[in-house]
């Protein structure tokens, strides 16, 4: 994707602000921290409008946007206040109160539990998913099931960052975009 000048100089800022943790959380990982990105309050401005003015070009008619536990949250109030549309998580298993819809997916070490208000999105609608990351894609392929079980249309998955390494889009059968891509994992 083309960005136009002042997102191009944002989307720069982001990127030389991404912190760079070597052996973590174990040995031959890279591990990219989003969060010392975030200590610069312009980063933050600068991420808020990237992915807003991606939004509004891309998907001026969607209905709600969905946040992934835990760090998707950042962006899914953000996003759904600034458009003035619904905000739906997606929480790990029992932290949800009323009725839930659970999907159970694979984690490079394990499985874990998915879960949203099974009344959170009404049939039809027109949703974004978004999170801080994409790796292998197993929660956002389990996002993605959530909100078709629940009625809703999946239009894409917007992360920040994408671990391209891994082939983690290759998972998952919606369109997605990714502000900053890494080979290296």
């Amino acid at each position: 994707m083309t960005f136009d000048t002042a997102d191009q100089e944002r989307l720069d800022l982001l990127k030389s602000k991404i912190g760079e943790y070597p052996n973590f959380p174990r040995d031959g990982i890279l591990f990219k921290d989003i969060f010392t990105a975030f200590r610069d309050g312009k980063v933050c401005v600068a991420t808020k409008h990237l992915m807003l003015n991606y939004i509004r070009k891309n998907h001026p008619s969607i209905d709600a946007v969905v946040g992934l536990d835990a760090r998707g949250f950042l962006f899914s109030f953000m996003i759904a206040s600034e458009l003035e549309i619904g905000c739906v998580p997606v929480r790990k298993k029992g932290k949800l109160p009323g009725e839930t819809t659970k999907v159970e997916y694979v984690l490079e070490y394990g499985t874990d539990v998915f879960e949203i208000q099974t009344d959170s999105i009404k049939a039809g609608q027109k949703v974004i998913i978004v999170d801080d990351l994409l790796a292998t894609g197993g929660s956002l392929k389990a996002a993605i099931e959530l909100v078709r079980k629940a009625g809703g249309v999946v239009q894409e998955c917007i992360v920040v960052l994408e671990l391209e390494g891994l082939k983690g889009r290759k998972n998952l059968d919606v369109p997605v975009f990714s502000f900053l891509q890494y080979d290296e994992v």
